[in-house]
């Protein structure tokens, strides 16, 4: 299914369209959703992010129906399901490095970046300086990635400042940048990507369809790994919904089957996964 790149908002008319191929054969079916900015809403603090209990309800009888079910996640996997809060579901953690799976207690870690954890803690640290806690930059620890937030601080545009130096430092050391909604993400110099992370976590599950719902750069990554799985014939079906938002990239929408409006829209959505033939 390739349906036309959209130019704004879903109607009820074109998601119910959309989603019929997936609703039509649900076990076969894999259903794949970023979390930040998707299933919970943007908040200035990344510890207090939360689903609302509305949304947490329409996925846990989503776990129940659909054949795959999964969160993919730039926060580690342990962290994801603690937010989530659901254990009848898989989490793919650390941009697509960890996998936590349904009814498991044990994350997997890709070994490529395992080595890499120490260092970039390391790295965290000597950056953990008293003009970053001045500027109020928060320093959040993913494991093998940790990640400087400027949101909310009293003058972002000093801490930007004081993250693009980092971002130089991380780079002259050998290390990755990737930049996101007001976060900067230092990462070991291997491939980390939620598009990665799918492949893998898909390989050699039996699917005909794949819907994947994100709102940030990051999930381009993701977009693009349904699109390989459509054109080698491993799919019949995939669908790639953007959650439009103020601070959203445009390239997302882009390169989207759909757009819905915020975490709201992507609680409608799921809705609509759920409802039957008759549309009720």
């Amino acid at each position: 299914m390739t349906p036309a790149r959209p130019t704004a908002e879903a109607s009820d008319a074109q998601l119910a369209a959309a989603l019929g191929p997936l609703r039509a054969d649900p076990r076969g079916t894999a259903v794949l959703l970023d979390i930040d900015g998707t299933l919970a809403p943007i908040v200035r603090y990344a510890d207090d992010a939360h689903i609302p209990e509305a949304t947490r309800s329409l996925l846990i009888e989503i776990a129940r129906r659909f054949g795959v079910v999964a969160c993919v996640s730039g926060r580690r996997a342990s962290d994801a399901r603690r937010i989530v809060s659901i254990g009848t579901i898989s989490y793919i953690g650390s941009h697509g490095t960890e996998l936590l799976r349904a009814g498991s207690t044990e994350t997997v870690q890709d070994p490529a970046v395992r080595d890499w954890s120490r260092r970039i803690q390391a790295f965290g640290r000597e950056a953990d300086n008293a003009e970053l806690r001045r500027l109020r930059v928060r320093i959040e620890d993913k494991g093998s990635i940790v990640a400087f937030h400027w949101r909310g601080a009293p003058d972002e545009e000093a801490a930007r400042a004081a993250i693009d130096t980092i971002a130089g430092r991380a780079e002259q050391s050998g290390l990755r940048t990737h930049w996101g909604r007001k976060v900067l993400e230092v990462r070991p110099p291997v491939r980390m990507d939620k598009g990665a992370g799918i492949l893998s976590f898909l390989d050699g599950a039996e699917l005909d369809a794949a819907i994947y719902v994100g709102d940030d750069v990051t999930d381009l990554d993701a977009f693009r790994a349904l699109g390989e799985l459509l054109a080698e014939g491993r799919l019949r079906h995939a669908l790639r919904v953007c959650v439009a938002s103020e601070e959203g990239p445009s390239e997302l929408a882009e390169e989207a089957d759909l757009v819905v409006d915020g975490t709201d829209g992507v609680r409608h959505l799921l809705d609509l996964l759920l409802a039957d033939d008759s549309g009720t």
